[in-house]
């Protein structure tokens, strides 16, 4: 379970980093293309890790 634990926290820290770096994320209202990317793939990861904790898991 620690695998889906780090490609959340990877996810979340990789998306993270673009935003605050990104110059066209900042300078647009709208994220850019590469953060929607980034964003969806830590949405799919903490979907997997919510699954991998089981139904008795507290939600977040």
């Amino acid at each position: 379970m620690s695998s889906v634990n780090d490609a959340l926290e990877n996810a979340r820290f990789t998306y993270e980093q673009h935003m605050n770096t990104c110059r066209q994320c900042h300078a647009d209202a709208a994220p850019c293309a590469v953060a929607k990317h980034l964003l969806r793939l830590y949405n799919l990861a903490r979907r997997d890790a919510m699954r991998a904790a089981g139904p008795d898991a507290p939600t977040v």
